[in-house]
C-alpha cells in the first residue's frame, strides 16, 4: 500500500516504556495509550496515521510465551494490508526472544516490524523511551522512492541502533545501550540523520505473499557446559520426558569435554531422536566443530552446528521447527539454513 500519508500500527504488549509513575505512591502503573500524545506530543508532527493496539492486560516481558507471539503475529497478519509498518512496544528482558521468534513466524515479510522499548518509563523526565519510540515509528514508515519499505524485516531499534532482531542479545540491565548484535552489523544508525546500510538489509520477494506461522513446541532446553559439570545432571537433563531438542552452549569455537560419559550421553540422546544444536558461550564468533578434536567428537556424534546463532535465536528457531512436525532430517537441514538472516555460513 503506497499512500502519501504513511501509516503505522503501534502494538503495545507491555514493558517499562508504557509505565507511568503514580504521583501518590511512586509505583509504576500501565498507562492508557490513548494518552500517548500527551506524553509524546512530538508524534503530532509526523504526518502519519498512527493507530495503537494495546494488549489488555499488558504483559510483563518475563511472562512472554509462544501463545503471545502467535497473538502478535495474528494482529500483524490481520492488519498487514492496512499499514506501511508495525512498531511493537515490548519489555526489554525477552525482546530478543520475541524478535527472533517473529522473524521465523512472519515468513517472507515485506514490511518493517520494529520492536522497541525503554529502560525508563516514557513519563519520566530522562526517559529513553521517547527517542526510541519516535525513531522506531519513523523507520517503520520509511520507504524507497519506488514505494518499497527501507527495512522489510523484524528489527530491534534501541539507543540509536537498528539491529536485525534475530541477531540481538540484551547485554545491559542498567544502561540505555541495552542491546548488541555481535555477529551482524547494524542495519541503520540514528544520529542527526538516520543512516541506513542497504547492503545489510534483507531483500524479500515482493511477488510472494507474507505467510504467517503460529505453531511452536517448547519442549527444549539450554545446556550450558562448565568445568566440573556432573554426569548425573547431564543424564537427568537429557532424559527429561518429552524433551525434543537441546541448545548446547559449548566453549570457544564449539568445544566440549572429552569425557567418555559425556560423548556417550550425547550419542544416546541423538539416537533417541533428540536434536542437539551447538552454539558458543562467547558473545561473538561462530561454532567450527571440525577445528579441534573436542568439537570433532560432537560432530561425529551427530550434533548440529548452530554457527553464530545467539542463544535466543537458537532456542526459538528449534521451538518453531519442532512445532511444524518436521522430521529430524528436515530440522537438521533447516538449522543449517539461514531462514531469516539469522546465521552466517562461511
Amino acid at each position: 500500500m503506497h499512500t502519501k500519508c504513511p501509516s503505522v500500527l503501534l502494538i503495545y504488549t507491555g514493558g517499562t516504556i508504557g509505565m507511568i509513575e503514580n504521583p501518590e505512591t511512586g509505583a509504576l502503573e500501565n498507562f492508557n495509550f490513548d494518552h500517548l500524545l500527551r506524553y509524546v506530543p512530538e508524534l503530532k508532527r509526523f504526518n502519519y496515521r498512527i493507530n495503537t493496539y494495546p494488549f489488555d492486560p499488558p504483559i510483563d516481558s518475563s511472562d512472554m510465551k509462544p501463545a503471545l507471539w502467535a497473538k502478535i503475529v495474528k494482529i500483524i497478519t490481520y492488519n498487514y494490508d492496512n499499514y506501511d509498518g508495525f512498531v511493537i512496544l515490548h519489555g526489554t528482558d525477552t525482546m530478543s526472544f520475541t524478535a527472533s521468534a517473529l522473524s521465523f513466524m512472519l515468513e517472507n515479510l515485506t514490511k518493517p516490524v520494529i520492536l522497541t522499548g525503554s529502560q525508563l518509563p516514557i513519563g519520566m523526565l530522562r526517559t529513553d523511551g521517547k527517542e526510541n519510540l519516535i525513531t522506531a515509528i519513523e523507520i517503520a514508515a520509511a520507504k524507497h522512492p519506488d514505494g518499497k519499505p527501507l527495512v522489510p524485516e523484524v528489527c530491534i531499534f534501541f539507543e540509536s541502533h537498528l539491529m536485525r532482531g534475530n541477531r540481538t542479545t540484551k547485554i545491559n540491565a542498567e544502561n540505555f545501550n541495552a542491546f548488541r548484535s555481535y555477529n551482524y552489523p547494524s542495519l541503520a544508525c540514528a544520529g542527526i540523520h538516520i543512516k541506513y546500510e542497504p547492503h545489510f538489509i534483507r531483500r524479500p520477494d515482493y511477488s510472494r505473499p507474507m505467510k504467517p506461522h503460529y505453531l511452536f513446541n517448547s519442549n527444549v532446553v539450554i545446556l550450558t557446559l562448565f568445568p566440573g559439570i556432573h554426569e548425573e545432571i547431564v543424564h537427568a537433563l537429557l532424559n527429561v520426558p518429552g524433551l525434543k531438542a537441546v541448545v548446547l552452549k559449548t566453549y570457544g569455537s564449539g568445544n566440549a569435554l572429552q569425557k567418555e560419559w559425556f560423548i556417550r550421553e550425547i550419542k544416546e540422546a541423538i539416537y533417541r531422536g533428540i536434536v542437539i544444536v551447538n552454539i558458543t558461550q562467547c558473545s561473538s564468533g561462530t561454532v567450527q566443530m571440525e577445528r579441534y578434536e573436542t568439537g570433532m567428537q560432537l560432530l561425529q556424534a551427530g550434533v548440529i552446528s548452530g554457527y553464530d546463532s545467539t542463544p535466543e535465536c537458537a532456542i526459538t528457531k528449534l521451538m518453531f521447527l519442532l512445532g511444524h512436525g518436521l522430521t529430524n532430517q528436515e530440522i537438521r537441514y533447516k538449522i543449517n539454513s539461514s531462514l531469516a538472516g539469522e546465521i552466517t555460513k562461511e
